[in-house]
């Protein structure tokens, strides 16, 4: 409490003196948010939201969803301008529709001194058709100006209670104040999911009798929950993340049960129990995984005939992937068909993977299918069955106790490897004899860069010598995707990225396209800057980072790499009877909290021969968000230690 005393005695001390008086407690505008120019918790800041509220309810004459919105936005600079065109979304089917009313919408603007208050036309508020079920309603604030103040306000009425509005705690720019009402009869049981690391200011229930009451005595009594975030920092994505829905800070409703006054009830959530019968008998995925495929009209005698299981298994993968062409298309429960494929040699991700499943079963191999949601597409509900969040199907083969994830879209992965955008923490691993579960999709190995670099003094006393580079796990498939389909473009690129290097002799030993690992060698001659008898070298001739990925203020989502890494560069500088070394980088060692990362360079002249190594190493493939201060940091070390580092040679 004493901490936290100070600390609210500091911000109150801050605040005022940066003169920044909003009131974040009303909707009314006044004349400290007019005035107010800076928000100096987010200097970033192109606008934020003072105050907004909702409050959602059911109607009690027409039984509908009603949801009062109320939203006060300040205006900071031009850049924050967007945030005056507003767009509010319907929904409808066949037999009803969303509808919006009492849209009341003022801009506030500080002119010669005098407040001047703007407000909305009806003639300026217009309604376009999104598609089949969605209409938008839009309107832009007049006269908006740096420093404006906007308050608008609205009723949106929906007839859907199956589908119970939400609120989205966080947007794209700082919120100082968000609250939502929700008032839910006692009929509708509804599953609420409260998203996102953020923390509520309130989080409240009461419960309202009678607040719900029918023609026939029939009444219900409501469960009336207020949820409140104060300073909320703004969400903006940035490198090494999923989908940003996985994060945002909000409230959402999943209809379980309804329970009419009648007292009949109706189920809406469905058990994995059901939905994997469900499964088992659709026609675009139970069906198929079933479907018999003739192996011995498709693989080959030598295939067929491998005695060693893994061997076998991973013929039959390298077969699908060289013999059948993903069309980019995600959709895994429609229009899926395995005798299509096979007949057109291309297909969505549910027919090729469906295909090796088939495949591997029928040479023996255990196989199970697995539903997954990709980076992309979010996180699947993990506390009841979504199947809409699924967007991708893998498959598992267990081979000698050993379990292998495996995809066959991608023509450069290894076996046992899963593309990038698979790796989205968890996938629904199928089984209609025992029952589905949860497992976990994470690379099993550190995926790494390996390179070594030797350096000699010619004849002519210029720097000439060679570098070794080995690639592992997710950064092998990069170099592979760049180097295999132009190679005199991949020398090319090199050449390009390091511009004060001449490369010949480029090879690669790598065994094919598919190989776990991408190795490479070349020689190179560079130029160096040389000031009187000292020349001056930048020893990282290869460069794993040229920039710090990480640049906001604050992050409240997980940094997501997706697998393990490391990187390990050693420089050997052979000086001669002609040379020695002036100075060499300080060694230092920088590690993140808990052993979970670490950078290290050293350095050291050991005869006629000047050495550096640098290593780097990420021991986990996703941090929490309180680890991106130290991230940060760590990246920034990295950075310019490759871009300033020196090493000055003086000729003897």
């Amino acid at each position: 409490m004493k901490k936290f005393f100070l600390f609210f005695t500091f911000t109150l001390s801050a605040l005022g003196f940066s003169q920044e008086n909003y009131d974040s407690e009303n909707y009314r505008a006044t004349l400290d948010d007019i005035k107010s120019r800076t928000f100096k918790r987010d200097t970033t800041a192109n606008a934020l939201v003072i105050y907004e509220r909702g409050n959602s309810y059911v109607d009690k004459n027409e039984f509908n969803l009603k949801t009062d919105v109320q939203h006060k936005i300040k205006i900071l600079n031009r850049k924050g301008f967007d945030n005056a065109n507003i767009t509010i979304p319907l929904y409808n089917n066949e037999r009803n529709s969303e509808k919006v009313d009492k849209i009341i919408a003022t801009i506030y603007n500080l002119i010669n001194g005098e407040v001047v208050k703007t407000n909305l036309e009806a003639k300026d508020i217009f309604t376009e058709k999104y598609d089949e079920n969605h209409t938008l309603v839009k309107f832009t604030m007049p006269n908006i100006q740096e420093g404006s103040v906007i308050t608008y306000s609205y009723t949106l009425t929906s007839p859907f209670m199956f589908n119970y509005k939400g609120w989205n705690f966080q947007s794209s720019i700082p919120k100082l104040h968000s609250e939502y009402a929700a008032s839910i009869p006692g009929n509708w049981n509804y599953h609420i999911k409260l998203v996102g690391g953020l923390e509520l200011f309130i989080n409240e229930s009461k419960i309202e009798k009678r607040c719900l009451e029918v023609p026939n005595g029939g009444s219900a009594d409501c469960s009336n929950s207020l949820y409140v975030m104060k300073n909320i920092p703004a969400f903006i994505e940035e490198d090494y993340m999923t989908h940003k829905t996985n994060y945002l800070a909000r409230v959402e409703y999943e209809l379980q049960t309804f329970t009419d006054f009648q007292g009949i009830k109706n189920d809406y959530a469905k058990t994995w129990e059901t939905v994997d019968k469900e499964l088992e008998k659709d026609q675009n995925i139970g069906r198929q995984l079933s479907r018999f495929v003739e192996a011995d009209e498709l693989l080959s005698s030598t295939i067929l005939n491998e005695p060693d299981a893994l061997k076998k298994a991973m013929a039959v993968y390298n077969y699908v992937q060289e013999n059948y062409t993903w069309n980019e298309e995600y959709h895994i429960f429609k229009d899926v068909s395995v005798k299509d494929i096979i007949k057109d040699k291309s297909g969505n991700v549910s027919e090729i993977n469906i295909l090796l499943h088939n495949l591997l079963e029928g040479t023996g191999i255990q196989v199970k299918p697995v539903l997954l949601s990709t980076r992309n597409n979010g996180f699947a509900t993990k506390i009841f069955p979504v199947i809409s969040e699924f967007n991708y199907l893998i498959v598992q083969a267990t081979i000698d106790n050993k379990t292998y994830l495996l995809d066959a879209t991608d023509s450069y992965l290894s076996f046992g490897e899963l593309p990038f955008r698979c790796l989205n923490l968890y996938g629904r691993l199928l089984d209609f004899k025992k029952g589905s579960n949860w497992i976990d999709i994470a690379p099993k190995n550190v995926s790494q860069y390996l390179y070594n670099a030797t350096l000699n003094f010619n004849e002519n006393d210029k720097l000439v010598g060679s570098i070794s580079g080995k690639s592992t796990g997710y950064h092998s498939l990069n170099f592979k995707k760049s180097y295999y389909p132009n190679k005199e473009a991949y020398v090319n690129g090199l050449e390009n990225n390091y511009p004060s290097i001449e490369i010949t002799n480029h090879e690669i030993t790598t065994e094919g396209k598919t190989s776990p690992d991408f190795s490479e060698s070349y020689n190179i001659s560079l130029e160096t800057e040389t000031i009187g008898d000292n020349l001056y070298l930048n020893p990282f001739l290869v460069k794993f980072f040229s920039e710090n990925p990480f640049k906001l203020q604050e992050r409240t989502y997980p940094i997501d790499f997706g697998y393990k890494d490391s990187y390990f560069y050693m420089l050997n500088i052979n000086l001669g009877d002609k040379y020695a070394v002036l100075e060499l980088p300080k060694d230092f060692i920088v590690a993140l909290p808990n052993n979970t990362g670490m950078v290290a360079l050293s350095s050291k002249t050991l005869g006629q021969t000047a050495s550096l190594t640098l290593r780097i190493d990420f021991k986990e493939a996703l941090y929490a968000p309180e680890y991106y201060p130290y991230l940060k940091e760590f990246m920034t070390k990295i950075v310019d230690i490759q871009k300033n580092a020196t090493i000055v040679i003086k000729k003897i």
